[in-house]
């Protein structure tokens, strides 16, 4: 079996390099690993060059990260996908590995996982246990959703299913996991186990921000038939356990 990792990267000299050396640190002979630039000016192309002949990297200006992750599917020839941001890195060297025998013993379609938010100053430093639990698809109606960067898809379902809405420019990624998960024909399993460390940050939380983030979740849930206000309370609610876990480490 062959997996497609795909890491994109716009300006992330300081971070790029872990993400790259978490995934070529894998123990797991068939990984296909794809790097998909925005024409980065900071010096990001020039670590990416120091490592060619291990992976395929194209750089070149895009419209944003879901059009950069929609190249990197098309450019995929592995049997299954996953991502692995810029910022992050793979739990440890043998996360592939356990990955690959728990689709191969169920056949799944969607396979996802546990996932750990860390301080980006110190990276030993857990802010957040994302535990994903059992697929259940009433919890998905209620606003559950797995941690994006666990989720490792067959590759023909997601040519078959569409790829990133590239006309959203934060929800996206949600608005791909419910279109997956709301219809309850694909195979879904979960891993309990970590599959990524993710550093705290991202979006912006300034006025202007919360304003767009808001206005994507409400057409991303009217598409999906869900009301905006309780969804989004709901998947709050689902997301407390995950800081009371670190209270108690």
């Amino acid at each position: 079996m062959k997996v497609s990792i795909i890491t994109t990267c716009y300006n992330r000299k300081n971070t790029i390099r872990g993400a790259i050396e978490s995934v070529l640190a894998q123990d797991y002979p068939d990984i296909e690993y794809i790097i998909v630039d925005g024409a980065s000016t900071d010096g990001s192309v020039d670590i990416i060059k120091t490592y060619e002949g291990k992976v395929k990297y194209i750089s070149e200006p895009d419209r944003g990260m879901y059009e950069a992750i929609n190249k990197g599917i098309r450019m995929a020839t592995g049997d299954y996908i996953g991502l692995v941001h810029s910022d992050d890195f793979l739990y440890n060297c043998h996360v592939v590995t356990h990955i690959v025998e728990q689709l191969e013993s169920t056949c799944a379609d969607f396979l996802y996982g546990d996932g750990l938010f860390i301080n980006p100053e110190n990276t030993d430093k857990v802010v957040r246990k994302w535990i994903g639990g059992i697929y259940r698809l009433w919890k998905v109606k209620h606003g559950w959703l797995p941690l994006h960067p666990t989720c490792y898809m067959r590759r023909s379902v997601l040519m078959r299913r569409g790829l990133y809405n590239e006309s959203y420019k934060i929800a996206a990624d949600s608005d791909l996991l419910f279109r997956y998960l709301l219809g309850g024909d694909i195979t879904v399993t979960y891993l309990h186990e970590y599959i990524i460390r993710m550093r705290m940050g991202g979006m912006s939380t300034d006025k202007a921000r919360r304003k767009q983030i808001w206005k994507e979740d409400i057409r991303m849930c009217h598409s999906h038939g869900m009301n905006a206000t309780i969804t989004k309370i709901e998947k709050m609610l689902w997301k407390v356990p995950q800081f009371i876990n670190v209270m108690f480490m």
